[in-house]
């Protein structure tokens, strides 16, 4: 009788290390401060903008909680995630008259994530498209025809994609180097920051204390912010789908769920949003305003502080220094991207060993032990929507909601699951299985229905982006 053949299946080489730092490239302040800091520098609301990003990160927290307690609980969820908790949580109850809703809560979640995890992606490669614009337009203003950002997003999903393909050990190695280089670029940035301010005591800034930076100004405005700042701390969670990978999955999945959380948002953003809003002054100025306004109506508000600061602190370099600024945006997006994508299709990975989506997505490389027809697909996907997303800033707006919505409503759903898991379960911590995860829930629910209602009332074209 002919041997079987034997299943190829994921290998565990992760430790703690290298799930903390494929979650970090996937949260990537140095990427995010550049891509987002326009749309946060809306006047009226702007002077909010350290707190709401302090208000979006505990609001993650809680759930990376939630997040943190099941992959303690069910370290062989593997690489399903949120997927494989769903229905583990059913499972586990006692009643069998629960079973029937463990197919169909695992269904919901599991789709509910491909509006995450399958559209970021793209949205990633859009950003890179601006940001590669902007480098190239310095040297060659003409470049930028539909075509050609077109291009820059097909060519930058094909090498991130190439880099998914031949497994996580490979991507680890790519976001250790990513990481330190946006870091250093952070610090440098934040550090000459705070040091204009001190040299130009003069100059009107639009926040008049480092007290100023920190506190709330108005409920309103603080509300809109944090509508934004919670898209800057998301990605903690794709720690999650590292699980078959990770030699001691128990134990340093929840950890590196947290760790990651706390390096990049609690150190680093609080740090390179305070620098940047201390900094902010009417020397930032343009042909509508100067301060907020000017830095909304800019294309690159962080690349215009950096010509300012070089200009002055780095002997007339401030050109130079913007573009080094922007080249190491350019790498972080590379780790952002590679995380998500690493991420997504590991989750559909789980799904098509279910045959809840086609069985092709279940088979790995013999070699590489990837999900490798499922990185073909989805470097297809972020390429296609990379390149409608690059092409207006109302095309970027649509696929950009497509995705928050995914990620509040997989966020709150997986809170829920993490209380249905523990419910009766004796010994239990209250304020990881119920207190965090309830309100990480209620406020994932809140962000994402404020998401909507901010967008809507906003009236013109991001009113008609958001019901498209």
């Amino acid at each position: 009788m002919a041997a079987q053949p034997t299943e190829v299946t994921m290998k565990p080489t992760l430790g703690l290390t290298g799930v903390t730092i494929n979650a970090m490239a996937l949260i990537a302040p140095g990427a995010f401060l550049w891509t987002t800091y326009q749309l946060q520098a809306a006047p009226g609301s702007a002077l909010n903008m350290w707190f709401a990003v302090f208000v979006a990160t505990a609001i993650a927290m809680l759930t990376a909680v939630a997040y943190a307690s099941l992959a303690r609980r069910y370290p062989e969820a593997g690489a399903g995630s949120s997927y494989c908790f769903a229905e583990a949580a059913v499972l586990q109850q006692e009643e069998h008259r629960h079973f029937k809703f463990a197919r169909i809560s695992k269904f919901i979640v599991g789709w509910t994530s491909h509006l995450y995890y399958w559209v970021y992606p793209g949205v990633m490669v859009a950003f890179m498209g601006l940001v590669i614009t902007y480098i190239i337009q310095t040297f060659a203003p003409s470049f930028g025809a539909g075509w050609q950002e077109v291009l820059v997003c097909v060519i930058f999903a094909i090498i991130v994609g190439a880099i998914a393909y031949i497994g996580v050990s490979g991507a680890t190695t790519a976001n250790i180097i990513i990481n330190i280089i946006q870091i250093v670029a952070l610090l440098s940035f934040s550090i000459l920051a705070i040091a204009y301010r001190v040299q130009h005591p003069n100059v009107h800034y639009l926040h008049p204390s480092a007290l100023s930076v920190i506190t709330p100004h108005d409920m309103g405005g603080l509300i809109f912010q944090s509508t934004i700042a919670i898209l800057l701390v998301v990605g903690f969670e794709s720690a999650t789908a590292l699980a078959a990978e990770a030699k001691n999955p128990q134990r340093d999945i929840p950890r590196g769920v947290i760790l990651s959380l706390v390096i990049q948002a609690v150190i680093f953003y609080f740090f390179e949003y305070f620098a940047a809003n201390y900094f902010v002054n009417d020397g930032l100025k343009n042909a509508t305003g100067t301060g907020f306004t000017a830095a909304y109506a800019s294309g690159a508000p962080i690349g215009d502080m950096a010509k300012i600061i070089g200009d002055s602190i780095l002997g007339g370099n401030g050109q130079a220094f913007a573009i080094i600024l922007a080249v190491s945006v350019v790498i972080a997006l590379v780790g952002t991207s590679l995380s998500c994508l690493n991420t997504g299709v590991r989750v559909t990975y789980a799904m098509g060993k279910d045959s809840e989506v086609p069985s092709v997505f279940g088979i790995l490389h013999a070699g590489y032990r990837t999900p490798h027809i499922g990185v073909i697909i989805l470097t297809a996907v972020s390429a296609i929507i990379g390149s409608y997303g690059v092409l207006s800033i109302d095309n970027l707006t649509r696929v950009t909601l497509v995705s928050n919505i995914g990620t509040f409503l997989l966020y709150g759903m997986t809170c829920i699951i993490c209380v249905v898991a523990f419910a009766g379960v004796a010994g239990r911590n209250v304020f990881s299985t119920i207190i965090a995860p309830v309100l990480g829930a209620a406020l994932n629910i809140l962000l994402f229905i404020g998401v909507i209602y901010y967008a809507i009332t906003a009236g013109g074209s991001t009113q008609a982006d958001t019901i498209i």
